[in-house]
């Protein structure tokens, strides 16, 4: 018996256009966009087919755009029959495989990431943070990097992405030098990312208080399989573990590269990246060697995932 791994994509993958394919096709998904657009009282389906770009790209209408497509991506595949063994989300994608594992309703889980994007883009002023890639480091030596240019300001790891991808996080200035210094101590590429806060630093605690006290109105279940959580990668199997795992994750680094072992240690074969884009297959594979990730994203990749998972049960 094959095992699946599902994971949900974060802040990034969203792209014009995306979701449209499954709205078109299934009235399922028609549902799903249209309780989005009733939760929020905003167009979300018009803003994820027509954009425009930039405002689709403000964080407050990302996360709910991209937990949206993930949300119906993954009940079109357990509408076939196809569920996950255990799941994990990146950022934002975690409150998508939450609700995805019933831990907590669509509804509650659209409306509060919404809040979230407010609550990062407020706590720090458009142009003083910043974040960066840095490849081709072991994550010692970012971690000293930081460590030299925090005399400048906050920089720290944000993304523990893979073995040959660190994003850190923090203050522009002292993000800026991190980066020289990357690049003079023999990183393959360190380059400055188009985000419009510094994630998972520090500088997010004042995020902590505020999403706490939406959190705690929510009343989180056990999910149906485990999610394995940012912050420690740890497997979550019962709701009271989600809450303070959910309020940590805002300013803690993102254990990703961590989190995929993990799955691979409880025996997962397949992992299926369920939502917007192809990032999180691209990490995976320079984690587990040969390691098989399909995306779902639209009607054509639902139904390569679909014919490959029944050639597998059948062959």
């Amino acid at each position: 018996m094959v095992n699946y791994a599902f994971l949900f994509p974060g802040q990034g993958s969203q792209q014009v256009g995306m979701g449209k394919d499954f709205y078109d096709a299934h009235p399922l998904a028609r549902e799903i966009f249209e309780e989005a657009n009733d939760a929020l009282g905003i167009d979300l389906a018009s803003l994820c087919f027509q954009g425009p770009e930039e405002e689709l790209s403000l964080t407050y209408n990302t996360q709910p755009a991209i937990l949206t497509v993930s949300y119906i991506a993954c009940k079109l595949l357990e509408k076939e029959g196809v569920t996950p063994a255990v799941a994990a989300g990146h950022s934002l994608g975690e409150y998508s495989a939450l609700a995805a594992a019933g831990a907590m309703n669509f509804r509650e889980a659209v409306t509060v990431v919404r809040k979230r994007g407010e609550y990062m883009q407020e706590a720090v002023p458009v142009g003083e943070g910043a974040m960066a890639a840095v490849m081709g480091m072991e994550a010692e030596q970012v971690e000293e990097v930081c460590r030299q240019a925090s005399s400048l300001g906050v920089v720290a790891p944000a993304n523990y992405n893979s073995p040959e991808q660190i994003v850190i996080s923090g203050q522009k200035r002292a993000v800026e030098h991190a980066v020289e210094q990357s690049q003079l101590n023999g990183a393959k590429k360190a380059v400055m990312l188009s985000v419009s806060a510094p994630f998972h630093s520090s500088l997010m605690k004042p995020v902590k208080e505020k999403l706490g006290a939406d959190l705690q109105k929510i009343d989180f279940s056990a999910p149906a399989f485990p999610v394995v959580a940012n912050v420690n990668a740890e497997a979550v199997t019962q709701g009271d573990q989600i809450r303070p795992s959910l309020v940590n994750q805002v300013s803690s680094p993102v254990l990703w590269e961590q989190s995929m072992r993990k799955m691979l240690e409880m025996g997962m074969d397949e992992f299926l990246e369920v939502g917007p884009g192809k990032v999180l297959s691209g990490l995976l594979r320079r984690i587990g060697d040969g390691t098989r990730a399909h995306n779902v994203e639209d009607c054509k990749t639902l139904e390569k995932a679909l014919s490959q998972i029944r050639s597998q049960t059948t062959g």
